[in-house]
């Protein structure tokens, strides 16, 4: 077998992520303005007070003009009219840059939604960098900004990786990647035909760790696939490096095959160097404010000789985060991250990394009050997330986003999976009360209850918001929704708006949320879901104002999914609107500051469908009480407010006063089904 061609080396070097990284930082040296900032602690709060409600958008989805890019459409001014007029205050773009691999030196599509990034370069199915630019500015006339993404803990296998297996300079250093003995290829699995790596199974892993090759096997296998991904573990083909000698190598991949694992703890620091070169290229070449670091909790792994190696709520992730997070603070910009670790792992990882967090820790818990009519799960985990010192202040409410409804359930199942919980009048150990709820969560959001929603692996749960809430009302079938089901589907809705943006923090909503997207049907999408990826059924394209009324699919081939509201422009012409009362309901959050506000209690309650969060607003503005009801009946209740000042209740939706609060603290709520109420006790104004 031959060396590699020095042309294709050179060619591969000028792709290379590493490689443009490394000319990037050579700008930076000596600049004063990276001391403007402070950088060292996280500032959740001055992040959600520059955008704290957020589009979120999925690039591959959105329906554009013939002939226009998905960055054209994502800059149009009636869009941007559109998404202010709601209250829009910031876009999450979603991954933009070119994604997926190399192979023989063609280019090869993306394997997971463009999280397999290869380039700094955007995707040019997506559209170029001076439309990216053009899309930033056009957010700025609107008074909101770009929120654009980083992966700090993998690549796809691009140049960067085609370098590391041919052995060139210090890039094997960038990956978890280990070089076999040729004496122990026999450990290693054949490579079918028309492939380039195989995944290595259970006792395969075992062997190479007894004998000192790799860390081995750890706790969860992500994307678990039998007979596809049973280990997080690959090997290569034979590769002939640049010095002539042919080697088989061994990768990590928390995720996909195709997106191998970085290495942040290497001599050579080329991960870290790699990643702040792309974070600082999205916010000084591409005009983005914040950034989302994707799967940063899998930044350190260690070997653990008698067990599983050790990697969830690794201290190197918790440094790794810290520099990445501590850059892009000097750099004058705020970075979230999407952690579905332990409640105690994403408090860890918040002091000094990231702004802001998702809430993977109440996102499962008002799924399941929707799905069962009973909030008892959903207080234990703000219960949970009080008992860490994590602030909702810091936290992402979201609504649908691109992944799976995950039911991973992580902190009941690793660090706490014996740990006693109360719940339904019992003590569960964390394990079985993780069993319990998944159960009931599975039966609810799929099979004959819901035959359009589909499991995702062992993660969760494919689906929209929408079929969520079908779920939850007992539809089957999707083709049969009236004017009286999308009605009341429109106002379960806004009730899960309400318990998102109505408590401090910030609110992301979808534009398949936008638009009251239903799921694909699983054949118009055979291709994409053909090795168990039922994500795609979720993905079906969207047109947010209409710019194609003609297009059945976006731009990228996705199939248009059935909306039940249709375009924001048309929706906002109709007061009744979910549009129009979503702008209602963010108005009134945002005139009273309520995303800065501060949770003081979640009160246990008597009625079993009851939410109740309260909150003291800032600027000395009193007391606000969020009520929600999470089932269809109507219910009243009675319930104690400690240590609160008596005043005025006004209902902060519609202006009405209902006298004043008494000296006991005893509020009345009275709810419908399926009704949201946001009260607020004025209490005493002192007199100057």
């Amino acid at each position: 077998m031959d060396r590699p061609d020095p042309q294709y080396i050179e060619w591969l070097l000028n792709q290379s992520m590493l490689a443009n990284a490394r000319k990037l930082a050579s700008r930076y040296a000596g600049q004063g303005r990276f001391w403007r900032n402070p950088y060292a602690e996280a500032r959740p709060r001055a992040a959600s007070a520059l955008a704290s409600v957020w589009f979120t958008a999925y690039p591959a989805a959105i329906v554009t003009r013939e002939g226009e890019s998905v960055l054209a459409t994502l800059g149009d001014p009636e869009l941007w009219r559109c998404l202010s007029i709601i209250g829009v205050q910031g876009v999450h773009t979603g991954p933009m840059k070119e994604a997926g691999g190399i192979r023989d030196g063609v280019k090869t599509p993306t394997v997971d939604g463009n999280f397999d990034r290869i380039s700094f370069d955007i995707d040019p199915s997506f559209g170029t960098q001076e439309e990216f630019v053009a899309m930033s500015r056009m957010a700025a006339a609107y008074n909101a900004i770009v929120i654009d993404d980083i992966i700090p803990a993998h690549t796809g296998k691009g140049a960067d990786f085609r370098l590391a297996e041919m052995f060139h300079d210090d890039y094997p250093g960038l990956y978890h990647m280990v070089e076999i003995p040729e004496e122990d290829w026999e450990l290693l699995p054949e490579i079918p035909e028309g492939r380039r790596a195989a995944n290595l199974s259970p006792a395969a892993v075992d062997a190479l760790k007894s004998k000192g090759h790799i860390v081995g096997q750890l706790r969860r296998v992500i994307f678990f696939e039998p007979g596809v991904k049973e280990t997080d573990w690959s090997a290569t083909d034979v590769i002939v490096g640049v010095d002539g000698v042919a080697r088989r190598w061994v990768y990590l991949h928390y995720f996909k095959e195709g997106q191998p694992s970085l290495n942040w703890l290497d001599p050579s620091f080329a991960a870290p160097q790699m990643i702040v070169g792309d974070a600082l290229h999205s916010l000084d070449v591409l005009g983005a404010r914040g950034l989302r670091l994707d799967a940063n909790g899998f930044l350190g792994v260690e070997v653990r000789h008698d067990e599983t190696a050790w990697s969830e709520g690794h201290p190197l992730s918790l440094v790794g985060n810290q520099l990445i997070a501590g850059m892009v603070r000097k750099a004058g910009g705020f970075s979230f991250q999407e952690l579905n670790l332990t409640v105690d792992d994403i408090a860890d990882m918040s002091k000094g990394g990231a702004d802001l967090s998702y809430d993977f820790i109440t996102r499962p818990g008002y799924h399941h009050a929707l799905l069962t009519g009973t909030t008892e799960f959903l207080r234990l985990m703000h219960h949970i997330m009080h008992e860490f010192e994590i602030d909702p202040a810091s936290l992402i409410h979201a609504l649908q986003n691109h992944d799976e409804l995950t039911l991973e359930l992580v902190h009941f199942w690793t660090k706490h999976a014996n740990d006693t919980f109360t719940f339904e009048g019992q003590a569960w150990p964390g394990a079985l009360l993780r069993e319990h709820l998944r159960d009931i969560l599975y039966q609810r959001l799929t099979g004959d209850s819901a035959p359009y929603n589909q499991r995702f692996v062992a993660n969760g749960v494919a689906c929209t918001t929408i079929s969520v809430i079908t779920a939850a009302l007992g539809i089957r079938n999707l083709g049969e929704i009236g004017p009286e089901q999308r009605q009341l589907i429109q106002r379960i809705h806004l009730l899960l708006v309400m318990y998102n943006a109505y408590q401090p923090g910030v609110f992301a909503l979808s534009g398949w949320d936008m638009v009251g997207a239903l799921p694909l049907e699983m054949d118009e999408v055979a291709e994409l879901v053909a090795e168990g990826d039922t994500r795609w059924i979720e993905r079906g394209a969207y047109d947010l104002v209409d710019v194609n009324p003609g297009a059945s699919h976006s731009s990228a081939a996705l199939p248009k999914a059935r909306m039940l509201y249709g375009p924001l422009n048309q929706q906002l012409e109709d007061p009744n609107s979910f549009a129009s009362q979503l702008k209602h309901l963010l108005a009134v959050r945002q005139s009273y500051g309520l995303f800065a506000a501060r949770q003081v209690a979640v009160p246990d309650v008597q009625n079993p469908a009851l939410m109740v969060m309260v909150h003291e607003l800032p600027d000395g503005r009193g007391l606000q009480v969020t009520a929600l009801n999470f089932g269809p009946d109507p219910l009243e209740e009675t319930v104690v407010l400690d240590h609160a000042e008596t005043g005025p209740v006004v209902d902060m939706l519609n202006g009405r006063i209902y006298g004043d609060l008494p000296d006991s603290g005893e509020l009345f709520i009275r709810l419908g089904g399926y009704e949201g109420q946001s009260l607020r006790i004025v209490g005493d104004v002192p007199t100057i």
